[in-house]
């Protein structure tokens, strides 16, 4: 039997819909109007999208969308001053460095992207990628989820996947979704809460031996490893469900991790690729724009 769609797109929108209403809710009260601004430097055309696709969802719910543009050659020195007066702007909740940053070819212009991303306030550090807001996850006290994690327990929670008790293998091991989502999946009820939390969690990756073997234990399989179709079908036990973060453009198709065809036979739930976690990330940025304001004050 073909496994239930997990439509990450509907879900989505309603989140967006949530928001919007708080939003409105917030500023009606008194409460500054929340402010997102995204740094792009250069011209990479899927960051330019990515980056109009976040504005249009800001001006969708009332949040405020900023785009500082810098130039493909700007230094770090540059960029690293253009964060610290965002930084220090009040009208600025949440910062947003679209990556990735373009390489120079000489390696002595090169800009450190852990460096950048570490200069931004993480008061304002929407991403959550800064080391203290990860520290924050990790002792079960967030400041900010991140937001593709995030979306993924949101996905979990509005479906009534419960995550308690059960075995999640996550294939991949990013600072932006792997180890984040880990840490989050096995805390006990401060972050995700308990249904959505309290699992045990086997964090795996392409280096892991027997990757296949690994991945059939699962009940939860949540692939983000970034390569295309790269989890089969008999990757994965009968009934499970399957979350595929990735995203990959192979030819004219986008593909996730997942060879979707042949793991839908086999799940009772899968998410698609586009519209599933995709939607999702950009719905709990907004969510942590408007958080942000709301502790600004």
């Amino acid at each position: 039997m073909a496994a239930e769609i997990l439509d990450g797109k509907a879900i989505a929108a309603a989140i967006r819909e949530e928001i919007r209403a708080e939003v409105s809710d917030w500023v009606r009260a008194g409460g500054p109007v929340p402010c997102l601004t995204a740094v792009l430097v250069g011209d990479d055309p899927a960051s330019q999208v990515y980056v109009r696709n976040k504005h249009r969802a800001c001006e969708q719910v009332g949040i405020e969308g900023r785009i500082e543009r810098l130039p493909a050659d700007a230094s770090q020195a540059v960029l690293l001053d253009c964060i610290q007066k965002l930084n220090a702007d009040r009208g600025v909740h949440g910062i947003l460095v679209q990556l990735p940053l373009p390489v120079a070819s000489d390696a002595a212009l090169r800009i450190d992207t852990r460096t950048v991303l570490d200069a931004v306030d993480p008061g304002k550090d929407v991403d959550a990628f800064s080391p203290i807001n990860v520290g924050l996850i990790s002792q079960e006290r967030p400041r900010f989820l991140p937001c593709t994690p995030h979306g993924i327990v949101q996905l979990l929670a509005r479906y009534q996947i419960r995550t308690a008790g059960r075995h999640v293998v996550v294939v991949g091991r990013s600072d932006i979704v792997g180890k984040p989502i880990a840490m989050m999946l096995a805390s006990k009820d401060g972050v995700s809460g308990a249904d959505y939390a309290n699992a045990t969690v086997t964090l795996a990756h392409s280096r892991s031996v027997d990757l296949p073997a690994i991945t059939r234990t699962a009940d939860i399989l949540i692939a983000a490893v970034g390569r295309p179709e790269m989890v089969r079908g008999d990757w994965i036990r009968p009934g499970a469900v399957v979350i595929d973060v990735g995203i990959n453009r192979v030819a004219e198709r986008l593909v996730g991790d997942v060879a979707f065809d042949e793991a839908s036979q086999v799940a009772s739930a899968i998410t698609p690729v586009p519209g599933g976690v995709g939607p999702l990330t950009i719905a709990m940025l907004l969510r942590n724009t408007l958080e942000a304001a709301r502790q600004s004050v």
